[in-house]
């Protein structure tokens, strides 16, 4: 375990054990956010019957022939025809009145909008008689039955991730249930005799577990579920049941702690136990990133409803910030390609054009210096500020362009660096800041590459920057 791998080789080691979820039929209603296993086709026509696009009169086009703003055509008005009902045919020379999406009545061809009539617009008694004002052509107003999607034709190919207007139109083709890949459900394990439930006295050495939190509140911001909460103590014995009592009815094992150099860290302990029969199966790592040096995977042997089956876990360090930071690089691209999401291109859990992959999507410049460990890729936690004053040192100056403009981050934390401990200045973290692992320290002024943090819709419409794909690099002095 003393050579470092790099963080991508890392990445690439841990989802090659990993394949996507057996596909399940889910319900409509519920396949938002998931990935379509199959192709689908169109069990009605959309619309399913020719309708009306106006609130307005149904007439037959050619007794609207002479009419005109000055010499208006009088029809009489021999019914109504609210949406949802089923009108009855239209006799030549008369019109019925008709809602927007009401079945088009027999014999009728087109629909005179309220506003080029007599009549005035919302709830009123229907009239006798209706003064057209003018002419109409054969369809004008009229939606045709199946002019969108007819039966059987294709909605959606596999691997489409399912939208809201995705859903929305699996259900207008009269669609009950589809074929996707489920969400993954998520067991999160924490480590540590010192762990506390947050918002209890702390006895001495103990400490908030905060971790089982911030894992439960990130499973949720990247589509997967929850399916337990437990911790364990500090020993091999007692990590190895809470990790198998955590993989039944989970996909994924993610465990915080217990995975550095310590002399009583319990995943180093299962890991050396390896060639025992056990059913934990642990590979520790040390990954070339800053937070985060030490990672784990593997996976337990577990027992469900009579068939064994082994679910992978993936270890990540114990300080929050590591967490936080592995969750994003890690993490995500597992639970991106559990779900299915490498076939179905960016979405949730994933940024940038490689699949499993967290490449910085973003790019800002740095509105303050820090320091870059030697050899290992940097992920600092930063916000955005306002650019500096264009006096400032080595801040270059903005662009006329305000589309060109770079944005500019800073870190949380006043100490301006990641320490992996410093959890209070985590909330204010909107991005990861992406450091090479060859470049010796960032300026003020330099690109860097960012990861955007997941997080709920903001109230507002509040939304995240976008800026081209790839950052310019430095590659040392």
């Amino acid at each position: 375990m003393s050579e470092l791998l790099g963080p991508d080789a890392y990445v690439d080691d841990v989802l090659a054990a990993l394949t996507p979820l057996p596909a399940t039929d889910v319900p409509v209603a519920a396949a938002h956010g998931l990935v379509l296993a199959q192709d689908v086709t169109a069990a009605l026509p959309v619309p399913p019957w020719t309708n009306s696009a106006m609130d307005g009169y149904a007439v037959r086009a050619r007794d609207t022939a002479p009419a005109a703003p000055r010499a208006p055509v009088v029809l009489p008005v021999s019914g109504d025809v609210p949406a949802g009902s089923v009108p009855a045919p239209l006799v030549p020379g008369t019109a019925q009145r008709i809602m927007t999406g009401a079945v088009l009545p027999e014999g009728a061809d087109a629909v005179i909008r309220v506003e080029d009539t007599d009549q005035e617009s919302g709830p009123r008694p229907l009239p006798a008689e209706v003064e057209v004002r003018a002419a109409a052509r054969a369809g004008l107003n009229v939606r045709r039955a199946g002019e969108d999607v007819g039966v059987g034709d294709r909605v959606l190919a596999a691997g489409a991730l399912l939208s809201a207007t995705a859903v929305s139109s699996l259900a207008s083709v009269g669609l009950a249930s589809v074929r996707a890949v489920p969400r993954p459900r998520v067991a999160v394990v924490s480590t540590g005799a010192e762990l506390v439930d947050p918002g209890r006295p702390l006895p001495a050495g103990a400490v908030p577990d905060s971790n089982s939190v911030l894992l439960a509140g990130l499973i949720a911001e990247h589509g997967a579920s929850l399916a337990s909460v437990s911790r364990s103590g500090d020993t091999a014995e007692s990590l190895a049941g809470a990790l198998v009592r955590a993989a039944r009815g989970a996909d994924l094992v993610v465990t915080s702690g217990g995975i550095s150099a310590g002399a009583f860290d319990p995943l180093i302990m299962l890991a050396d136990d390896g060639a025992s029969d056990g059913p934990v199966r642990l590979h520790p790592a040390k990954v070339a990133m800053q937070p985060g040096k030490p990672q784990g995977h593997g996976a337990v042997r577990v027992e469900d409803d009579g068939t064994q089956r082994e679910v992978p876990i993936i270890a990540l360090p114990g300080n929050p910030v590591s967490v936080l930071v592995s969750f994003t690089t890690i993490v995500a691209p597992a639970l991106a390609r559990l779900a299915g999401h490498d076939a179905a291109g960016p979405g949730p859990g994933r940024a940038g054009d490689s699949p499993g992959r967290r490449e910085p999507p973003l790019h800002a410049r740095a509105a303050a210096a820090w320091r870059t460990p030697p050899g290992r890729r940097q992920y600092i936690p930063v916000r955005f500020v306002d650019a500096p004053a264009p006096a400032s040192a080595g801040a270059p100056t903005r662009g006329a362009d305000p589309g060109a403009e770079p944005r500019w981050v800073e870190p949380t934390h006043r100490l301006g660096s990641s320490g992996s401990h410093l959890v209070a200045s985590l909330s204010a973290a909107e991005a990861l800041a992406v450091v090479g692992e060859h470049v010796p320290e960032v300026a003020l002024g330099d690109p860097v590459g960012l990861i955007a943090l997941s997080a709920p819709a903001a109230p507002g419409g509040a939304s995240r920057p976008t800026a081209p794909s790839r950052p310019p690099t430095r590659t040392g002095p």
